[in-house]
């Protein structure tokens, strides 16, 4: 396998560049980063990114391809499970113009009833007061107990249409797969799935398993009040990767103490941005922002000389020593 390392202006550039020297097209090419890369400061110590790249296998291709099924399929089942929820939407509109046009006319039976009654015998309307005693209670009661216990769902229901959901990803895709459930509240249910092929369900750096946990979660809390959070991980992923993430913060904000200039984080979505963010917030050194917008936005890390300034002259004795340890 042959394996070349390429230099850009950014790790888009150095792929790019990766693909005109191998001669493939960028769905063919491997790479893993070697240096991100930095704009320096008004463009002075800008560094190039630099990757090493290499051609994907077959099996590499395949595995690639079987992701893409995947994933298509999971949109298809996603398509027609969110159907349903939007012709009721287009339905509760028209409902909500005939109930609007009903009680136009039903203001201007009112009125003319109410002329009527005045002009109306004193036998006539003592007879018409006991008529409507007799009339049954109105329903609106009943009508909201019942509309209250469809949205408040039990841990059974709710097993249920996970269950149900997973089951036919599961079945569109090939796999056999187990699902067990636990609880952190009674506001948040954690789905784990075990199986022999997991890795189609992650998906690369996990954009696959966040999309089913989107999508679950709309299954979950259609019709209710009351929102329901649903975690979904997978040979326990979530902190394996969250892990990883604290650990790259760290390195990174080595490197930025280490040069003295900011370093520039691949692409990631909110949730590991935030790990970013929280692993570094207690850092006396560095600061984190995140720039550019989705899908591309990055944290980046840099120097923060103001809040190296303010920190506690004890702080910074007991920093000292444990740089020097």
């Amino acid at each position: 396998m042959k394996k070349i390392e390429v230099t850009g202006k950014t790790v888009n550039d150095a792929v790019t560049e990766a693909c005109i020297q191998l001669g493939i097209s960028s769905d063919h090419l491997a790479y893993e980063v070697l240096e991100q890369g930095s704009a320096g400061i008004l463009g002075l110590f800008a560094k190039q990114a630099k990757i090493r790249a290499w051609e994907k296998t077959d099996e590499e291709l395949a595995d690639d391809r079987r992701r893409q099924e995947a994933s298509q399929k999971v949109q298809e089942i996603a398509a027609r499970r969110t159907a349903p929820e939007k012709e009721e939407k287009t339905d509760e509109k028209s409902t909500a113009s005939s109930a609007s046009s009903s009680a136009v006319s039903s203001g201007r039976q009112a009125e003319r009833a109410v002329e009527k009654k005045k002009a109306a015998p004193a036998g006539v309307k003592q007879a018409k007061k006991d008529a409507s005693a007799e009339e049954p209670a109105p329903k609106s009661d009943a009508v909201s107990a019942e509309k209250t216990e469809k949205k408040q769902l039990t841990h059974e229901e709710i097993e249920r249409r996970v269950t149900d959901f997973l089951d036919a990803v599961f079945h569109a895709v090939g796999l056999t797969e187990t699902i067990t459930f636990s609880y952190e509240s009674d506001n948040t249910v954690v789905v784990d799935i075990e199986g022999d092929d997991t890795g189609i369900m992650i998906g690369k750096r996990g954009q696959t398993l966040d999309s089913l946990q989107y999508l679950t979660s709309l299954v979950v809390n259609k019709g209710r009040e009351k929102y329901i959070r649903v975690k979904l991980d997978t040979e326990n992923y979530r902190q394996r990767r969250e892990e990883t993430l604290k650990n790259l913060a760290r390195n990174m904000a080595s490197k930025a103490k280490r040069t003295g200039h900011p370093v520039e984080l691949e692409p990631m979505n909110p949730y590991e941005r935030r790990i970013i963010h929280a692993a570094l917030q207690g850092d006396r050194y560095v600061s984190t922002k995140s720039e550019g917008e989705e899908p591309y936005r990055h944290v980046v890390i840099y120097i923060d000389r103001a809040k190296a300034a303010n920190r506690p002259a004890d702080a910074r004795n007991s920093r000292r020593t444990e740089e020097q340890e």
